[in-house]
C-alpha cells in the first residue's frame, strides 16, 4: 500500500500536539475508497447508529437530522451535491476493513516518525457534504485530525482557553452531561487561525481547540481521525475530577495540572466515581425531522410530526 503522508518536516514533528500542523497526504488518489460508488455503498449499508445526516440553515439554531428514507446511496449523494446536507459516517473502520487498514497505516506512519507519540482508541469518520454545508462552533475531547479528499473547506480554530472555551464545558462533556456544541460570538474570529483545505491537505490542532467549518466549493469528502494518548487520558481525568469537585463538592478547582498530588487525587476520584456508576449520564437521541429528497432545493424536506422517528444513541 502506498504511503499516506508526504514528507513530514522536523518542524512539524516539534509542533505536533502543541500547535496547528498542516501536512500533505495522498488519499485523494485512492479512488477505490472515495469514488462515488464506494461512498454510495457505505451510505446505504452502514448501521443506522453510525450515520448522521443533517441539514442546516444560516442560523445555528436551525440544525436538523435527516432520515435517508430508503433512498439509494447514489440518490443521497445527489441530494448532497444539490442541497445543503452534511453526512457523518462514524467509526467506518468497523464498517469496512479497508478503512481499518487505512486507519492503522495513518497512525503507524505518524508513530514511526514520532516515537514519543503513542496512541490508542483510534477512530475514523467519513464526512460527505454539500458545497454550502457547515459545521457550527464546537470542540472535541480526543486528539483529532481533518483530512480533505475532495472539494475545499475553510476551518476556523480558536484558542482552547476562556472566553472561547470554559472549563465547565469541558467538564460537562467528559462526564457525558452535555454535547460538544459551544456558544459562539462573531468577534471570536478576531482570534482564530483560519486554514483553507483542498484535496491532499491534513490539519491537526491542539487538544480541545474549538473550531467551526464551512465548505468553500464543490462536493466535499473528508476524513476525521480521533485518538487518545496517555497525556490526553490524563487531561480527561483531570477535567472529570474537576467536574465532580465543582458540582458535587461545590468546590472550585484551581489547578489543571496533569501531574503531582492534586492530579493523582482527581484521577483516583474519577476512577472511583466511574466505577460506582454514580454519574447519571444524559441519554442522547437523534430526532429525524427531515427526509432526503434529491429534487428539493436543500436536498431534504421536513417530515410531518407523525412521521418523525427517534434514534437513541
Amino acid at each position: 500500500m502506498p504511503r499516506v503522508f508526504d514528507a513530514i518536516s522536523p518542524r512539524d514533528i516539534q509542533l505536533w500536539g502543541k500547535h496547528t500542523v498542516k501536512l500533505r497526504h495522498n488519499l485523494a488518489e485512492r479512488e477505490d475508497l472515495f469514488s462515488d460508488e464506494s461512498l454510495a455503498n457505505l451510505v446505504e449499508t452502514i448501521d443506522l447508529k453510525r450515520i448522521d445526516i443533517t441539514t442546516m440553515d444560516d442560523d445555528p439554531a436551525i440544525w436538523g437530522h435527516v432520515d435517508r428514507a430508503g433512498q439509494p446511496g447514489a440518490k443521497v449523494l445527489d441530494a448532497v451535491r444539490g442541497g445543503r446536507v452534511w453526512i457523518n459516517l462514524m467509526a467506518i473502520e468497523k464498517a469496512d476493513p479497508r478503512f481499518a487498514d487505512l486507519l492503522a497505516q495513518m497512525y503507524d506512519e505518524l508513530e514511526t516518525i514520532m516515537p514519543d507519540f503513542k496512541t490508542f482508541k483510534r477512530k475514523l469518520g467519513l464526512l460527505i457534504s454539500s458545497p454550502t454545508a457547515r459545521v457550527y462552533y464546537h470542540f472535541d475531547v480526543p486528539g483529532q485530525g481533518l483530512w480533505q479528499i475532495r472539494g475545499r473547506k475553510r476551518i476556523w480554530i480558536y484558542p482552547p482557553t476562556e472566553p472561547f472555551l470554559q472549563p465547565t464545558r469541558i467538564e460537562n462533556v467528559v462526564r457525558s452531561l452535555t454535547t460538544e456544541e459551544l456558544d459562539y460570538q462573531p468577534w471570536f474570529d478576531d482570534y482564530a487561525e483560519v486554514h483553507d483545505l483542498g484535496p491532499g491537505d491534513m490539519l491537526h490542532w491542539s487538544l480541545n481547540g474549538p473550531h467551526r467549518v464551512s465548505n468553500l466549493d464543490g462536493f466535499s469528502v473528508s476524513l476525521t481521525t480521533e485518538h487518545w494518548t496517555s497525556q490526553i487520558r490524563r487531561s480527561y481525568a483531570m477535567h472529570y475530577g474537576n467536574g465532580i469537585l465543582r458540582n458535587k463538592a461545590h468546590w472550585a478547582p484551581r489547578s489543571n495540572s496533569l501531574d503531582g498530588p492534586a492530579f493523582w487525587t482527581k484521577a483516583a476520584l474519577t476512577a472511583a466515581w466511574r466505577k460506582t456508576g454514580m454519574e447519571k449520564k444524559n441519554t442522547y437521541k437523534r430526532v429525524l425531522s427531515y427526509k432526503v429528497d434529491p429534487d428539493a432545493p436543500l436536498g431534504v424536506v421536513p417530515l410531518a410530526e407523525k412521521d418523525r422517528t427517534t434514534v437513541l444513541l
